[in-house]
């Protein structure tokens, strides 16, 4: 029975690790952006390219979003009945996109006392707690675009569109021990 005891510590005891992995950029980020640039191509008129072989450049879409943007873009013009091309040979028509911004603004306001990180003789430094009597950290997520189309073989303006701009926002208020947060994105809102 002793021996029992004395295995017991040893059949208890172990070791768990839990990796956590961080993006470079959050999903709210990532979110809002995306967003924006939906709603960017919400309202655009792209029926005149119904039928129509088209090749979309991008040399001139710089964003960090550039690929998730460029493929709504494209989807639009394909659920409107263009026929896209994998290269511009092929087409009838060629649609410049640019992005005149994909990007986010954000501020934030603190009413209370904020984090403040105090230096302690051999331990180190050691921050605070925040305490915020009233706290909003606000972030929108802005897209601008335009495109214009020519004819591949004459060289002939066809159509052009924009800038269309869209808008997302996510906020989040802190009144003493209560919180709320105000968003348009369905992925960040909080279930009831």
């Amino acid at each position: 029975m002793v021996w029992v005891w004395c295995l017991a510590p040893l059949l208890l005891c172990g070791c768990y690790t839990y990796r956590v992995s961080e993006t470079p950029r959050t999903a709210t980020e990532q979110l809002l952006l995306s967003r924006a640039a939906e709603q960017a191509m919400k309202g655009v008129d792209v029926n005149w390219l119904q039928g129509k072989k088209i090749f979309v450049e991008d040399k001139y879409f710089e964003s960090y979003d550039k690929g998730y943007a460029v493929g709504v873009l494209r989807e639009r013009f394909s659920r409107y009945g263009a026929l896209l091309t994998s290269t511009n040979d092929k087409a009838d028509v060629i649609v410049e996109i640019q992005s005149g911004s994909l990007a986010m603004n954000t501020s934030s306001l603190l009413i209370g006392i904020p984090t403040i990180t105090v230096p302690l003789p051999f331990t180190g430094p050691i921050a605070t707690p925040e305490l915020a009597f009233y706290k909003s950290e606000k972030a929108d997520g802005i897209a601008k675009f335009t495109f214009f189309a020519y004819a591949r073989e004459s060289g002939n303006y066809v159509s052009s569109s924009g800038p269309d701009s869209g808008k997302s926002h996510f906020y989040k208020y802190k009144l003493i021990f209560i919180t709320w947060q105000r968003t348009d994105i369905p992925e960040l809102k909080k279930e009831p």
